[in-house]
């Protein structure tokens, strides 16, 4: 793998991608946020040697280099899902080459369902701790040590500090900002009223297909991690509705707004 994330980074120093600041994880319809950025490179995921391929028809599949409130950032337009058929090293493989390329510090956004039923969709949710239900860890490989400490602590995964940043954001602006766990799970097909019984009860407060194998591998790497929910619809297992994806989509973009303000306010301050 070092090898390979070798060959990688260096065709995107070649392309433009010099010392990044930040890395960006934009998840399912939040891909907005890159037309607030003065853009210096792009490069589509299939011409990147060694990068998965995005396979969802809403995941854009772009790597953006550019400037954003004054930060050199680098941003995933598209995201990878174990549901894809692709491995946990593929889904984070992304994470290592933009570490590698120079980020301190790592964002991440999804769409996610509402367990806890005090959040509306619409809202977001700070993701303050998560539990991991795909089955298996991104770092779960041979050789894994030379990469980082195999035996990676994950008391505080999502950093404290800019999880105060974002709730100070969120209240200068008037953004509804929750603060909960949030559960990962496979995919792709929904959750079942028995399997949001089972979330709630496990103390999940939203449940999605992404990012915490991300967050693990950031950790590994001793990057610094924060990640917020756009909540899109509400898992009530006793008023359970048929969900269309298009209507998630749209409820991705209807709150992006406040995730874009967020991002870029925080941004300014690292």
């Amino acid at each position: 793998m070092i090898k390979y994330i070798n060959k990688t980074v260096e065709y995107l120093q070649e392309k433009g991608f010099n010392k990044p600041e930040v890395g960006i994880i934009l998840g399912t319809g939040l891909g907005q946020l890159t037309k607030e950025i003065e853009i210096i490179a792009e490069v589509s995921y299939n011409h990147i040697p060694h990068f998965p391929t995005a396979t969802v028809e809403f995941h854009k599949g772009k790597l953006i280099y550019g400037i954003l409130e004054g930060k050199m950032v680098i941003v995933m337009q598209g995201r990878f899902h174990l549901y894809e058929g692709y491995t946990l090293q593929d889904v984070t493989y992304p994470v290592r080459v933009m570490e590698k390329l120079g980020i301190k510090t790592l964002l991440v956004s999804n769409a996610s369902g509402a367990i806890n039923l005090n959040y509306n969709k619409g809202e977001l949710m700070l993701i303050d701790d998560h539990i991991n239900l795909q089955g298996s860890s991104p770092l779960a490989f041979k050789g894994v040590e030379k990469l980082g400490e195999r035996f990676t602590d994950m008391s505080a995964p999502y950093n404290l500090e800019i999880n105060s940043k974002f709730k100070a954001i969120a209240k200068a602006n008037n953004i509804t900002l929750h603060e909960g766990v949030y559960a990962s799970v496979v995919g792709p097909q929904l959750e079942t009223r028995a399997e949001y019984r089972m979330l709630k009860i496990i103390g999940a407060d939203a449940v999605g297909m992404s990012t915490v194998p991300e967050i693990i591998v950031a950790n590994h790497l001793n990057l610094k991690v924060a990640a917020v929910s756009v909540l899109t619809d509400e898992c009530d297992p006793e008023n359970l509705k048929p969900v269309d994806i298009s209507e998630i989509i749209a409820m991705a973009g209807k709150a992006e707004p406040n995730m874009i303000t967020l991002f870029k306010a925080l941004i300014k301050t690292i």
